[in-house]
């Protein structure tokens, strides 16, 4: 089938790549499907902290100020 080793050489080549480049669009498509890339709220304050301890501290303080809205909203529905 194939005459000398260039052509099976290119040929495997172009096999080879297009394998992995449709493994590579089949996983971007099942992150888009899964919600993977949907932290919003990861991307709006990760650039503002430089180190784990600060992402992680701006965390908790987001997680307590919404305790205390759902909190609040729980009082003002048992009036």
């Amino acid at each position: 089938m194939f005459e000398d080793t260039t052509t099976l050489t290119l040929t495997m080549t172009l096999l080879i790549s297009l394998t992995l480049g449709l493994i590579g669009l089949t996983a971007f498509m099942w992150g888009l499907r899964t919600g993977q890339f949907d932290d919003e709220e990861k991307f709006r304050t990760g650039a503002l902290f430089d180190g784990e301890d600060e992402l992680r501290a701006a965390k908790e303080r987001e997680e307590r100020l919404q305790a205390a809205q759902e909190a609040s909203e729980a009082e003002e529905k048992k009036r």
